[in-house]
């Protein structure tokens, strides 16, 4: 374990987006309006981008499909064009100079083959550079029930433990096999999880068996929350499951690699002060542009 602090964010964004079809056959689901709480429209990636940024992240690293490196690159780190810009208000025009400033925090990674989330995720491997990271999905947005922001409880819990970070949150049994899912004992207050097993998408009979936490209610368990602070030995386990041809549902996941971690370096989890948005399906997208601007409000 390393004493580094955490300044790199990588948030893959190279899927094609089936589940939002036909949408996705026009726009990138990374692109998909939100308004957040100053009543802007934005695209969910910029959202996330400002998350990582709540963290105090340096840089970021966006993981795209090769054909969409250049539209990732308009959107996040060119100026709009002068016919738009000129008919900006004042206020978008200040607004425009701080995405400039956003804009050169973030690098535009690529993915040469959709081989799944794990894999994306290695595409990144050079560009961290043997440093922790956060890691945010590129289709979850978030909002905090305390002061800070759901990103930072992350940065700030990797630093006072040393250890690699998986954001977890309360799911309700007909929906954990939706979702990687975490069993083990508490720490502390409820809120740190000694990690048990990390398990993708379990049937309930498996999460019922396996993955039920002492003093949570019948039929409730430990979901991902999709945000972790990772050291970089992540990399090396995912190369091994790449090199070997290791698929989960014909995907590299990054799931099987993070309970190798946990059983290699002794990952824990903590229960986020937050709420996730899955932007990444029609009805919960839906749900998003109502809940989320009324939380933030």
């Amino acid at each position: 374990m390393s004493n580094q602090r955490v300044k790199k964010a990588v948030i893959p964004a190279a899927g094609f987006g089936t589940r939002m079809y036909p949408a996705t056959k026009a726009l990138k689901k990374e692109l998909f309006p939100i308004i957040d709480q100053d009543g802007k429209a934005k695209p969910i990636i910029l959202t996330i981008v400002e998350e990582a940024i709540s963290a105090g992240i340096e840089e970021i690293g966006i993981v795209v499909q090769e054909s969409d490196r250049d539209l990732f690159h308009d959107l996040l780190k060119s100026p709009p064009k002068p016919k738009l810009a000129q008919k900006l208000s004042a206020e978008n025009q200040e607004y425009t100079r701080y995405l400039r400033g956003v804009g050169d925090r973030i690098t535009i990674l690529t993915q040469g083959e959709q081989e799944g989330f794990g894999h994306a995720v290695f595409c990144a491997r050079d560009w961290v550079n043997n440093e922790p990271f956060l890691l945010l999905l590129g289709d979850h947005i978030y909002t905090s029930k305390i002061d800070i922001s759901c990103a930072k409880q992350m940065v700030d819990i990797y630093q006072d433990k040393n250890s690699s970070v998986i954001g977890i949150t309360v799911m309700k049994g007909d929906i954990i096999h939706k979702a990687g899912c975490v069993g083990g004992k508490w720490q502390t207050d409820n809120l740190i999880l000694e990690i048990a097993q990390i398990y993708e998408k379990p049937t309930l009979e498996y999460a019922r068996e396996n993955l039920a936490v002492t003093g949570m209610s019948k039929d409730e368990f430990l979901g991902i929350f999709g945000m972790y602070v990772l050291e970089s030995e992540i990399f090396n386990l995912l190369e091994a499951e790449i090199n070997n041809n290791e698929r989960l549902k014909g995907e590299f996941q990054l799931t099987t690699c993070l309970e190798k971690l946990r059983q290699k370096n002794n990952a824990i989890a903590y229960l986020v002060q937050g709420q996730y948005y899955d932007t990444g399906m029609p009805l919960f997208y839906r749900q998003t542009i109502i809940d989320y601007y009324n939380h933030l409000s």
